[in-house]
């Protein structure tokens, strides 16, 4: 039995996220059966972290255990043969140790989410960035991201469903930038809770349209209560960058 990483880009508009549902497509289903159709065994894929409907993926990373024998550039060209036409690709395929676990080996993960600050409506990237109207002061969402980073208690951006044991995360990035129309806000940590990406850029968003002050927006983080925190930004905007692994 041999171990795959697999590094893995995707396109999340039409998938129901990651993880297998009974009633919609999704990422984790529509591998395992190219797996299947290639390596003629069930395979179930574990990944670092799941995605939601509408999420994209630049770099996700997942494992998944053959007996079959074959090379990395075989698994690859295969799966990326057997998975078309749906927008997912196999960027990867690496042997690993048996220790390797794509969720729990890994040191941090990254997001990025991505605005489109315009008046005028998306055509081309309706699927692919939040469109917002009115005009974003990135300095001042910069000064309020500025206040969640360390570790904290996110209750306030912790989706009222989500699972995680305790809502305490260390945030070791959270940078706005702005390039013409187009705002981008990276975010890295060893782990998120659900939701909490969305509900971080929706929170920094008010503070853009100068709907909520600086000091609005800390109170609302220091309550740790959801109720108080603001909207989910769309699926859309937001892709699953990168996962960072021990070196070798």
């Amino acid at each position: 039995m041999t171990r795959w990483k697999l590094t893995i880009e995707y396109d999340g508009t039409h998938f129901c996220g990651w993880q297998k549902q009974t009633n919609a497509v999704s990422v984790q289903q529509t591998l395992e059966e190219a797996i299947e159709k290639f390596a003629g065994e069930r395979a179930a894929l574990l990944v670092a972290g799941r995605t939601d409907t509408g999420v994209h993926a630049r770099a996700q990373v997942a494992h998944v255990d053959l007996a079959r024998e074959t090379s990395g550039a075989v698994v690859r060209d295969a799966v990326n043969h057997y998975v078309r036409p749906h927008k997912i690709s196999i960027l990867s395929a690496e042997q690993v140790d048996e220790t390797f676990h794509a969720r729990f080996s890994a040191l941090g993960r990254s997001y990025s989410y991505r605005i489109v600050n315009r008046r005028a409506p998306l055509a081309l990237e309706c699927d692919y960035a939040w469109h917002v109207k009115k005009p974003l002061d990135v300095e001042a969402m910069q000064k309020a991201a500025d206040s969640l980073l360390g570790t904290h208690d996110f209750s306030t951006f912790r989706a009222q469903n989500c699972q995680a044991k305790s809502p305490i995360r260390t945030l070791d990035q959270l940078d706005v930038t702005q390039d013409g129309e187009v705002i981008t806000i990276k975010t890295a940590a060893r782990s998120f809770l659900y939701h909490q990406v969305r509900n971080m850029v929706g929170s920094l968003s008010f503070v853009g349209t100068g709907y909520w002050s600086l000091e609005h927006f800390r109170k609302a983080f220091a309550a740790c209560d959801r109720t108080k925190g603001g909207l989910n930004a769309p699926a859309q905007g937001l892709c699953f960058w990168s996962v960072t692994y021990p070196q070798k």
